[in-house]
């Protein structure tokens, strides 16, 4: 396990914590609501891309300077932050105290448009950003330049694996407990998605029956047209047999360590990464009913049935701003024909 410390003074910042993949709903949440943290306890998690403030037009940037920030089609404007931020959960954090003047936020909390909000106690550095506003899963974000990486002594558990998607406990569910559709899994398809539309250059697609169809497809009719020449999507990953015919797109896991999507051994298929605990709940479902798959209970037995699950009164649609985040930083999106269809979804 690693602690995070301050490069200027060495005072530590972090509890002990062990690196996962950065979460797919990292930048994606319910507007006008609180979150949990993002972060499970005692983990902590990289983004490669550039994050927060300074932000720039992109009419004053343009397309080339876009581009090297990761930006391939026209948005509002373009992050110039740091790259290679570091997310914990807020629990994890320590010897760090707010700077009251850059405690500005929307109207639930703080949400760091001013930069960073925490400083080290030991030497009063700006270290790390605090956010917890409306829409904004629980957060703190350490400043790569502003911390140093040590090993912190403790033994550390093994890294998640594949493996790990097939534990009950990694799969999650697709309803919150208050019956609304689970806001991980809204991110999830709209990232999923934009990877779809890539993968197939806006042609129509076949989803598999059962419940890739029933959770994904009134999402992706949103999202791609009908008509001939469908393109067929199927599920795989660990667990999952190889299908025949070989569908022309996979939906596939994230690995639980590094993010980099499932591929099968040949590496041929087209693939569309998908949030591990989401696919996990999808391939691999778990028990759903205490029945006898045939006959009835015996004499004398009471029914002990599981209640019907919840479901939503509304289908399941997609996050439009992580679907949008996402296509754009794909540089397939520089094609003509995709290029035609971001433009029409501005």
């Amino acid at each position: 396990m690693d602690v995070f410390a301050c490069v200027r003074c060495c005072t530590e910042l972090t509890a002990p914590v062990s690196p996962v993949a950065l979460p797919v709903h990292t930048h994606h949440g319910g507007w006008e609501e609180l979150h949990p943290p993002l972060m499970e306890s005692a983990t902590y998690a990289v983004d490669p891309r550039p994050t927060g403030p300074p932000w720039r037009l992109w009419e004053e940037v343009g397309e080339e300077a876009a581009a090297r920030q990761g930006v391939y089609a026209p948005v509002y404007s373009v992050s110039f932050g740091a790259q290679n931020r570091i997310v914990i959960a807020p629990g994890d954090s320590r010897s760090m105290v707010l700077i009251p003047e850059k405690c500005e936020g929307y109207c639930l909390g703080v949400d760091g448009r001013a930069g960073p909000n925490l400083a080290c106690e030991g030497c009063g550095r700006a270290v790390a950003t605090r956010m917890d506003d409306c829409g904004l899963w629980q957060t703190v974000w350490l400043e790569p330049s502003a911390v140093v990486r040590r090993p912190s002594g403790l033994p550390a558990a093994p890294p998640p694996d594949w493996d790990d998607l097939l534990r009950a406990e990694h799969r999650v569910p697709p309803v919150e407990p208050d019956g609304s559709w689970s806001r991980r899994w809204e991110a999830a398809v709209g990232v999923a998605l934009a990877h779809l539309v890539a993968a197939t250059e806006n042609r129509p697609v076949t989803l598999p029956a059962g419940p890739v169809a029933e959770l994904l497809g009134h999402a992706v009719g949103r999202y791609l047209p009908d008509g001939p020449g469908a393109r067929s999507v199927g599920l795989a990953g660990p667990g999952i047999r190889e299908l025949l015919p070989r569908p022309d797109v996979l939906l596939v896991p994230r690995h639980p360590l590094t993010g980099a999507p499932w591929r099968p051994s040949d590496d041929e298929a087209a693939v569309v990464p998908l949030d591990s605990g989401v696919w996990a709940y999808i391939a691999h479902p778990g028990e759903t009913s205490p029945m006898p798959s045939t006959g009835v209970l015996p004499w004398g037995v009471l029914r002990d049935d599981y209640p019907l699950p919840p479901h939503p009164p509304y289908p399941l649609t997609a996050h439009r701003h992580a679907f949008r985040d996402t296509l754009v930083r794909l540089p397939a999106i520089r094609s003509p024909r995709l290029r035609r269809y971001h433009d029409a979804c501005r």
